[in-house]
């Protein structure tokens, strides 16, 4: 709760939106398996509920939205999705929209989570560096680094949309850039999620030859291996024998 307390201790309860709510959770769970998501999601709606049924009964509970229910619903055991990169780049390619074309290349070349990239600001890029304020692993800061070909197409829409400094690059809600994401996967007959493409940038440098601590510390900025080792994919008998294939060449 103090985490709860530190985002929306300035909030009425009333003015606390699904959106707000689905933006925290996304946050706050990132990196953990779908029953402690399901189980946060739980507690979130209980306490809502508990606010409505004896403090204010004209409050209505956020966390009833359809979407919110879809996305912490408990998980069935399916395995997570790992795009081939001639989808991804499909995916991009296709995408004609130059921001939401931005917004894909930041999560499927960056690394980023979608969270991170709504949270971007004009002043927090640097040519190829971005730099995030108080990050989720709670450190002042992290850097992302990006493409020069994404740094350069980033830079030139800020400028072409004359976003300030202070202003957010994206200014949109959590549920908006999750239609964008699912919508550029529509029109290749594929469904995506935000964290697919993220977990594209993982796999793809992976099984590239990039040592895993780099895919670990600089791509993903995860604390320990362990975690970035549950976002890569299973090796396939093609793949392993490939592999070994080119070790002994």
């Amino acid at each position: 709760m103090a985490v709860f307390e530190k985002e929306f201790g300035h909030y009425e309860m009333s003015e606390i939106s699904s959106d707000d709510i689905m933006n925290f959770l996304v946050t706050v769970t990132e990196g953990y398996k779908s029953s402690t998501k399901k189980l946060k999601y739980s507690l979130l709606k209980t306490f809502f509920n508990f606010i409505k049924n004896s403090i204010d009964q004209n409050i209505s509970n956020p966390c009833d939205s359809p979407i919110l229910k879809k996305t912490f619903k408990a998980a069935k055991g399916q395995p997570w999705t790992i795009l081939d990169k001639d989808v991804v780049d499909e995916i991009i390619f296709k995408t004609g929209n130059r921001r939401n074309r931005l917004m894909l290349e930041l999560m499927a070349r960056g690394g980023m989570r979608i969270g991170e990239v709504l949270k971007l600001r004009a002043n927090n890029v640097n040519d190829r560096k971005l730099f995030l304020p108080d990050p989720k692993s709670g450190r002042q800061s992290e850097v992302v680094f990006i493409p020069k070909k994404v740094a350069d197409r980033l830079r030139e829409y800020i400028a072409a949309e004359c976003i300030e400094e202070d202003n957010r690059v994206f200014p949109l809600g959590y549920t908006r850039a999750r239609e964008i994401v699912k919508n550029a996967g529509n029109k290749i007959g594929v469904f995506v999620k935000p964290h697919d493409l993220r977990r594209h940038a993982a796999t793809y440098a992976s099984r590239s030859g990039v040592p895993i601590e780099i895919v670990s510390k600089t791509i993903l900025r995860h604390s320990s291996l362990s975690t970035t080792q549950r976002y890569l994919g299973k090796v396939s008998d093609n793949e392993a024998i490939y592999w070994i294939e080119n070790i002994y060449r």
